[in-house]
């Protein structure tokens, strides 16, 4: 049975300090203000100039032909995917990747396409690993179509793929005949993180998407970027997954703005988070993976206390952390700041130590 999601424990106060997710950010309110005055039109019929301008933009950040604008970055994976292959056809991804795992099956369900994971630390196979995978051409095995990688890889604790290996790993898929995709749902995290431009980042994949509801702090919305035949079919498809969605430059306005006003500032999540880490590894019984970016991952079995109690403890405390796999997963994002980290500390060092 498929369950809606939970909702908080009972009695449980409001978040005050949300690691749970940069997904949970709120829009600022000069984002609110660009958003309410925004100069709409309907975008299923190319009648929206605030959608134009997000996509003219993204595909010049980009270096690519074309961009469209999705409701969520789920879509962006599906709909390339849809492109690029046929039924029967197979992607190349590592174990972890978001369409592997967090995707619904949609991959399988709507384009008949199987995946074939990858193991690799920190959710990144190398090159080599993706010369072990590709096979020749045989009735036997199915055509392999697609090289996928997820920058950054979010269960690999947010770490970065150095700009050398995605451009090996592009240039063994092309001279395979393969397709390349890049889950870019924190792309600029990466860019930020390596000062890397994203043009350049993302030079050796056919298709490309930005996660603007992220740490770039959007409600809505995600940008596809890639050659104008891609996009055009990338357009087919969103029509096919309902995506159309009208008046949608109000929501383009926030994107915009984020680009404007929310990227340079990631380097202050990146900041918080090795300064959670830190605090973190100096507690007794809890390991840390040392974080590349927004995200930390942490095992607290050395504690004796189970990683869903520490959960609800803290959650009782008004802080929300994720659990993903066993491990902890805190985020940071333009909610967070630095004293919350500091409050985020004492909140956990106090359910640890009730044992």
């Amino acid at each position: 049975m498929v369950h809606a999601p939970e909702r908080p424990p009972a009695g449980a106060p409001p978040v005050r300090i949300n690691l749970y997710s940069d997904t949970q950010t709120k829009p600022t309110p000069a984002m609110l203000d660009a958003m309410m005055r925004a100069e709409v039109g309907d975008e299923q019929h190319g009648d929206d100039p605030t959608v134009h301008a997000l996509c003219d933009r993204m595909a010049a950040l980009m270096g690519k032909e074309a961009a469209v604008f999705m409701p969520s970055g789920t879509m962006c994976n599906v709909a390339s995917t849809l492109v690029h292959c046929r039924p029967g056809e197979e992607i190349i991804a590592h174990e972890t990747a978001h369409i592997l795992t967090s995707e619904g099956g949609a991959h399988a369900a709507l384009g008949s396409v199987q995946i074939l994971p990858l193991k690799g630390p920190r959710g990144m196979y190398t090159p080599d690993d993706l010369r072990g995978a590709l096979r020749g051409k045989s009735r036997h095995t199915p055509t392999q179509r697609l090289v996928e990688v997820e920058q950054t890889a979010n269960t690999g604790g947010g770490a970065v793929w150095p700009k050398a290996t995605l451009d090996e790993i592009a240039a063994i898929a092309h001279g395979a005949g393969l397709n390349t995709h890049m889950d870019g749902a924190r792309l600029m995290n990466a860019c930020v993180a390596a000062g890397v431009a994203p043009a350049d980042m993302v030079a050796g994949y056919d298709s490309v998407w930005l996660d603007f509801t992220k740490g770039l702090g959007a409600p809505l919305g995600a940008v596809l970027c890639g050659s104008r035949d891609f996009i055009d079919e990338a357009w087919r498809w969103k029509q096919r997954l309902g995506g159309a969605m009208r008046q949608a430059g109000i929501c383009a306005a926030g994107c915009l703005y984020s680009l404007d006003h929310h990227v340079d500032r990631l380097a202050e999540d990146h900041a918080n988070a090795k300064a959670l880490a830190r605090g973190l590894a100096q507690m007794e019984g809890v390991e840390v993976q040392d974080p590349d970016t927004n995200l930390v991952f942490f095992t607290i079995s050395g504690t004796g206390l189970a990683a869903a109690e520490l959960v609800k403890r803290l959650r009782m405390q008004g802080v929300a952390l994720s659990l993903l796999g066993g491990r902890l997963r805190a985020c940071t994002h333009l909610d967070v700041t630095a004293p919350m980290i500091d409050q985020a500390l004492e909140a956990i060092r106090a359910a640890l130590a009730k044992g």
